[in-house]
């Protein structure tokens, strides 16, 4: 019941940041598909011993390769799929307990908190950058097969 407590709360949740960035409505349901998904894949590979950064890498994998899919298919562009979609990987939480910490004087718990919103925002950052080289090798090898024939 939890999983499907917290797809339904990731799909809700872009879906509802896509509306208030005003995201297209004919985009709102792949971005809320998108954003489900990866929390998805985040949750699983943290359940089977994945680090945070992983998880992160590869969920927002994901969502660079959906948007692409889905820019595509919809002709609109990427951007329009990727921000809502990455509001459930966001560090919030870390982010926040890590100011607070340092306000309430412990730097040492503090620290670690800005080290995982750190890693969490390179995993993410990554993730995107090896999409778009994805992308264009894959651009390139359908264009030289093309032209091949």
């Amino acid at each position: 019941m939890n999983w499907l407590m917290q797809l339904l709360l990731s799909y809700l949740g872009t879906i509802a940041f896509g509306v208030l960035t005003n995201i297209p409505r004919k985009a709102l349901h792949a971005c809320g598909i998108t954003g489900m998904i990866s929390w998805l894949i985040f949750l699983f590979l943290r359940e089977h011993s994945f680090g945070i950064g992983s998880a992160n890498f590869f969920a927002a994998f994901f969502i660079g390769l959906a948007s692409v899919y889905f820019s595509r298919r919809k002709k609109m562009p990427m951007i329009i799929f990727i921000v809502p979609s990455i509001v459930p990987l966001v560090p919030g939480a870390p982010a926040y307990q890590a100011v607070r910490e340092f306000v309430l004087g412990n730097s040492g718990v503090g620290v670690q908190n800005m080290l995982t919103v750190i890693l969490t925002a390179g995993a993410i950052a990554a993730a995107f950058m090896m999409t778009s080289l994805v992308e264009q090798l894959v651009l390139k090898w359908h264009y030289v097969k093309k032209n091949r024939s």
